[in-house]
């Protein structure tokens, strides 16, 4: 039976990328990929030649069915998004699912993702998290942070450079300036940099410095208060 694999590729470092990976994208039939270019400098990289497929946010309710038929017909697919696994804030799910829905074997391939390393070295509890993504830009945004503010689990974002100043500065006033927080930047890269501190000063260095590259931020969760503490020994 024909299969979807789901094949992570390198956030930034290019011997991120596994053995199995290269070998996978080596042997299926052909490749979706979020951006043709971008991924065409990885294959080159690896010297895999294969027929390149665009598959991104803006047409990838088009493009499911199309990828469904060739693989009932037998032939073999690899998804790639730009950077990372695909399906986390990448396009990834409607095809998955589809899939899914049609009896077809989908293989997701373990690799690089973002959040794994900015969470494990933000020195925040790693045994329970959630990974809220990027936050709506404009509608529902606050609503989110609001229904945030009591979430005692670390919590995970990923933002654009662009708006981390506004994003520290709304942290700041949902979650308090004293709340611990660490920022990952260019992970992986030459210039990767992560700055830990309380959310007041975070913000205060990336006012003071540009902020640049691709962002997570790692958030702690809401400290246990003395009530919660005799809540959980009842």
């Amino acid at each position: 039976m024909a299969k979807l694999y789901i094949v992570p590729t390198p956030i930034g470092n290019l011997e991120d990328m596994t053995y199995r990976a290269v070998r996978v994208l080596g042997e299926v039939d052909f490749i979706l990929a979020e951006d043709t270019r971008t991924s065409s400098v990885l294959l080159r990289h690896y010297g895999i030649d294969k027929k390149l497929y665009s598959h991104h946010k803006f047409n990838e309710h088009a493009t499911v069915e199309m990828v469904v038929r060739e693989l009932e017909a037998g032939r073999n697919a690899a998804l790639v998004s730009d950077a990372g696994t695909p399906g986390i804030s990448d396009p990834g799910f409607l095809l998955v699912r589809r899939c899914v829905e049609r009896g077809l074997e989908v293989e997701s391939i373990p690799g690089a993702t973002a959040f794994v390393p900015a969470l494990v070295q933000s020195g925040f509890p790693c045994d329970k998290f959630c990974f809220e993504g990027f936050l709506p830009q404009k509608k529902g945004r606050n609503k989110m942070l609001q229904a945030l503010v009591d979430e005692p689990r670390t919590m995970i974002f990923y933002e654009s450079p662009y708006r981390v100043v506004k994003t520290l500065t709304q942290f700041e006033e949902f979650f308090g300036g004293d709340r611990e927080v660490s920022v990952s930047r260019e992970l992986t890269k030459k210039f990767e940099q992560t700055v830990r501190g309380t959310v007041s000063e975070v913000l205060a260095h990336f006012r003071e410095h540009e902020p640049k590259g691709e962002f997570v931020i790692v958030l702690a969760g809401r400290p246990k208060d003395k009530n919660d503490k005799n809540d959980d020994d009842q």
